[in-house]
């Protein structure tokens, strides 16, 4: 499923041109991902001609912001792809819509199994307004971090991708962040000491930010808005990696499979 830094990615090519632009044509062809909303013919007429202002992310959430504070919001799920095509572009099997723009650019939003949705809503937080901490934004502390894990006896790894908790944060990442922090995916979260929440916070945020940079982590379905793979599964230090040896101390990386996740880790330098 595509994690933050891949929905990030696709965010920011899409405000590079999608950004100042309006929705001149919407083509549904799988009517089972829209969510919430009226029948299609409604949501043309709530969509088409709208000014798209800016394009955001909550989470694993992209939401196309609308002049006049509606918003149009799309969330990848497992297979799902938004790709920006020459307007015109014939659509590939599993293309399940189809948004038009007064541009020569059209965003196809491909998904091979279908669990991708569309929400169109008079404000984001009707979707979005429960989703937990951003863990980009400054207002991801170690103490708020702190605040939310203190007491609880959940081991530390299912709470991280726990989206009331931190959104956004997926399998790949919360294996990840746990290796750079030290710290056991099965380590209840309360007994985390303030050193190891602050190690915690600032791992998400680094393998998050350099997930970012390497474009995301492509395996099979995510591709960025140009159809291209990420980079970041170059550089991941435990995911994937069973019996490798530890990039830190050379022992080799287990797999456990974890609350229903395969999980990743280094059982020398994670306690």
């Amino acid at each position: 499923m595509p994690e933050l830094p891949e929905v990030e990615t696709i965010r920011r090519d899409l405000a590079k041109r999608v950004a100042g632009r309006s929705i001149t044509g919407f083509r549904l062809l799988r009517p089972e991902i829209l969510t919430g909303i009226p029948p299609i013919q409604d949501l043309r007429w709530r969509i088409l001609g709208k000014l798209i202002i800016r394009v955001e992310r909550r989470g694993k959430y992209l939401i196309l912001r609308f002049m006049g504070g509606d918003a149009l919001i799309i969330h990848l799920m497992m297979t799902g792809q938004l790709l920006l095509h020459p307007k015109g572009t014939e659509p590939v099997l599993h293309t399940t819509a189809i948004i038009e723009l007064d541009s020569k650019w059209e965003l196809h939003f491909v998904d091979v199994r279908r669990f991708g949705r569309i929400w169109v809503v008079d404000s984001p937080d009707a979707v979005v307004g429960k989703l937990g901490l951003e863990p980009l934004a400054a207002t991801f502390t170690a103490e708020e971090l702190g605040r939310r894990l203190a007491g609880r006896a959940a081991p530390i790894k299912p709470l991280l991708l726990d989206q009331g908790v931190v959104a956004g944060v997926g399998n790949i990442y919360a294996d990840e962040a746990l290796f750079q922090a030290g710290i056991r995916p099965e380590r209840p979260a309360g007994s985390l000491s303030p050193s190891e929440v602050c190690r915690l916070r600032d791992a998400v945020k680094d393998v998050l930010e350099a997930a970012v940079e390497h474009r995301g982590t492509s395996f099979t379905n995510y591709r960025d808005s140009a159809g291209e793979p990420g980079e970041n599964q170059h550089h991941l230090q435990v995911f994937r990696r069973t019996g490798q040896p530890c990039p830190r101390c050379g022992t080799p990386i287990q797999r456990i499979a974890f609350r229903g996740r395969g999980t990743h880790f280094c059982p020398a330098c994670q306690r």
